[in-house]
C-alpha cells in the first residue's frame, strides 16, 4: 500500500488487515515509518526560517507535553474560568464552578475576590481545586461580593510553577486589578520583548502577564478603554476575566477560539464561565455566549451590564476540539449541545467507515461514550460498556519500571470480559495523538479474549500542533505525521483503523464549518506566531 498523505480529507481513511497475516510487526512498523511530512506545516517552515538560537529552538509553541505519562494520549485543555459578581458568597460559588471545570486544568487553581473594604484578596496553589482549598480558612479569607477563579494546565509558562498559577493580582497607579486567562497568545514573545526593552519587569513566564503590562502602560481612559487598548494588541486565543474593586470584565478574542458564556442566578448575580456545566452546578441560567471580540462589563455597585466591541468583525474560528474532546458532554459550547455533536461524529464515522462483521461497539471511556453510541445507532451494532475507567489510580509514569507501568494501565482501564471474550469488537475513541493509549487498549482487549479489534476514531488525524491554548505534542511527535494509515494501524496493533475524514467533519457543521478552527487536522492556522524583533544590546550600567 502506498503512503497516504498526512491529512487526506476526501478518502474514508479506512484500513483493514486480518490479524493472522501481520507477520513480524516490528519489521513492518519500521518499514512504514516516515521521517516527516513532505509538505511541512506553516509552523515547521517558520521554525526553519527563524534564526539560530531563536526563542523556541525545538518547537514554535512553548507548550510542555508530558511524554513520560503514557496513561492518557489525549490533548489537554489548558484552562477554565469562572467569575461571579453580585453574590455575597461569590468565592464559594467560584470554588464550586472550578470543581466542575477541573477537567480543563489539574496543575493549579486560584481565586481572587473583592473584600468588603474593596481590597482584592488572592489564594492560589498547585494541585486540584479540592486540594488548594482543602483548608476551610482559605475560602473564608475570600469573602466578598465578587470573585474570579481559574484552573490551569500550562501553555506559555513553566509546568507546575506556583508563580504561574492564576488569577494574577497586580497593583498599578489606579488601584488593583486581577486577571484570569484561557488561551494562548501567539505574539507573546514579541510583546514581552518590546515591553522589556521599555523597562517592564516580569515576575512569571506566563503570557497572561503581558496583558497586565499592556493595561498598566496604556494611556487610554477609563479602565474599559485600557482593556480594549491592551487586547487590540494581542494575537491568538484569549478568553479573559478581569476583576477590580467595583467591576468585572469578560473579554473574548475576535476569532472566538475559546469558549466563554454568561449566565445569571435568581438573586441577580452575573456569572461567567468557560462551560455551561459550571453554570448548572451553581444554579445560574445560561443566557448567551460572550461574543467573539466583545468586552462585557458588570458594575457591581448597581449590577448594570454593558458591552463594547474590540475590533471590526473578523472570521469566527471556534476550536472544534471543544466539541470533540475537551468540554463536558452536558455543556452547551459555541451554541451546540456537546453530547449531540459527539453523537453526530459517531454516526458519521459509522456511515463512512463501517466495521463489517463486528459484534459489538464499545467506547474508550469517558470521552468516547457518545461517539460510540452514535456509531452503534447508525450501524445497528450492539452498544456495550466494555472498558471501565478507574479514576483514582494516580499517574502511571511514577511507577519504577515499564512492566509495572503496563500493569498500572489495568488500574485505569479494566476490560469487561463477558462483553469482549470471543467477539469482534469496534472500539471508538474521540482522537488519536501519539498512539500510546490506543496500542495499550488493543493489547488489553486481545488479552481479554477479543477475536478482532477494530479501532474507530471520531475525528480526523491530528497532524498539526495547536497554537491557541491546547497542549499537543510537536508536529514530529504526532503519530499521523510520522506514519501513513497502515503504519499507525501496525503500531497500535488493531485489525482495522479508520478516522473520521475532514470532509465528513465539515459536513456535520454544514454552513458553520468555516466558523471552526481545524488547524490540528488541516494545518490551516488562522493566526501565525509573531517572532520578536532582534533586540539592541546595551552594556550593563555600573
Amino acid at each position: 500500500m502506498g503512503m497516504a498523505t498526512a491529512a487526506p480529507s476526501t478518502s474514508r481513511l479506512l484500513y483493514h488487515h486480518h490479524h493472522h497475516n501481520i507477520g513480524s510487526r516490528r519489521e513492518q512498523q519500521q518499514q512504514q515509518r516516515l521521517r516527516y511530512s513532505p509538505n511541512p506545516s506553516p509552523l515547521a517552515l517558520r521554525r526553519r526560517l527563524s534564526p539560530a538560537g531563536a526563542l523556541f529552538p525545538d518547537r514554535i509553541t512553548p507548550f510542555s507535553y508530558n511524554l513520560d505519562d503514557e496513561s492518557d494520549d489525549h490533548p489537554r485543555e489548558e484552562c477554565g474560568l469562572v467569575g461571579v459578581v453580585g453574590d455575597p458568597d461569590a468565592a464559594s460559588l467560584c470554588y464550586l464552578g472550578l470543581q466542575k471545570l477541573q477537567h480543563r486544568g489539574e496543575e493549579g487553581a486560584g481565586i481572587v475576590s473583592v473584600g468588603g473594604d474593596g481590597k482584592l484578596n488572592s489564594v492560589t496553589g498547585l494541585g486540584l481545586v479540592a486540594d488548594v482549598f482543602g483548608d476551610p480558612s482559605r475560602l473564608a479569607s475570600l469573602a466578598g461580593p465578587a470573585a474570579i477563579g481559574h484552573v490551569r494546565y500550562s501553555t506559555a509558562g513553566a509546568v507546575a510553577s506556583l508563580r504561574n498559577v492564576q488569577p494574577f493580582l497586580a497593583g498599578y497607579r489606579f488601584g488593583q486589578v486581577a486577571v484570569a486567562h484561557n488561551g494562548n497568545l501567539v505574539n507573546y514573545q514579541a510583546l514581552r520583548s518590546k515591553l522589556e526593552a521599555r523597562g517592564s519587569i516580569f515576575n512569571t513566564t506566563s503570557d497572561t502577564e503581558v496583558v497586565l503590562h499592556l493595561i498598566s502602560t496604556s494611556l487610554a481612559r477609563p479602565l474599559l478603554a485600557r482593556i480594549c487598548d491592551a487586547c487590540e494588541r494581542l494575537a491568538g486565543a484569549y478568553s479573559l476575566l478581569f476583576l477590580t474593586a467595583d467591576k468585572m470584565f469578560a473579554v473574548r478574542d475576535p476569532h472566538g477560539f475559546r469558549p466563554l458564556v454568561l449566565g445569571r442566578r435568581r438573586d441577580g448575580a452575573v456569572v461567567f464561565a468557560s462551560e455551561t456545566c459550571a453554570l448548572d452546578l451553581i444554579d445560574a441560567t445560561y443566557e448567551r455566549e460572550v461574543e467573539p471580540g466583545e468586552v462585557v462589563m458588570v458594575d457591581r455597585r448597581d449590577m448594570s451590564v454593558s458591552s463594547a466591541c474590540l475590533v471590526a468583525r473578523v472570521p469566527r474560528r471556534a476550536c472544534v476540539f471543544e466539541h470533540i474532546y475537551f468540554s463536558l458532554p452536558n455543556s452547551v459550547v459555541f451554541s451546540h449541545d456537546v453530547h449531540e455533536r459527539r453523537t453526530a461524529f459517531g454516526r458519521a464515522l459509522a456511515e463512512e467507515s463501517p466495521a463489517l462483521g463486528a459484534d459489538v461497539v464499545i467506547p474508550v471511556p469517558d470521552s468516547g461514550f457518545y461517539a460510540a453510541l452514535g456509531f452503534s445507532r447508525e450501524s445497528g451494532l450492539e452498544f456495550q460498556q466494555g472498558l471501565i475507567r478507574w479514576h483514582y489510580s494516580g499517574r502511571s509514569f511514577i511507577q519504577p519500571t515499564q512492566a509495572i507501568r503496563d500493569l498500572a494501565v489495568k488500574l485505569k482501564l479494566a476490560p469487561v470480559h463477558g462483553v469482549i471474550r470471543g467477539k469482534s469488537v469496534v472500539v471508538v475513541d474521540d482522537s488519536l495523538v501519539r498512539g500510546t493509549t490506543s496500542s495499550k487498549i488493543v493489547r488489553l482487549l486481545r488479552d481479554a479474549g477479543a477475536r478482532e479489534v477494530h479501532m474507530r476514531i471520531a475525528s480526523p488525524p491530528v497532524v498539526g500542533s495547536c497554537l491557541y491554548g491546547i497542549d499537543t505534542p510537536s508536529d514530529g511527535e504526532l503519530i499521523s505525521n510520522q506514519m501513513d494509515l497502515e503504519g499507525v494501524r501496525l503500531l497500535i496493533g488493531s485489525d482495522s483503523l479508520a478516522f473520521l475524514s475532514l470532509d465528513k467533519l465539515h459536513s456535520i457543521y454544514g454552513e458553520e464549518a468555516g466558523d471552526y478552527c481545524d488547524a490540528c487536522f488541516s494545518r490551516k492556522y488562522p493566526v501565525l506566531p509573531t517572532l520578536p524583533e532582534p533586540a539592541v544590546e546595551f552594556d550593563e550600567e555600573d
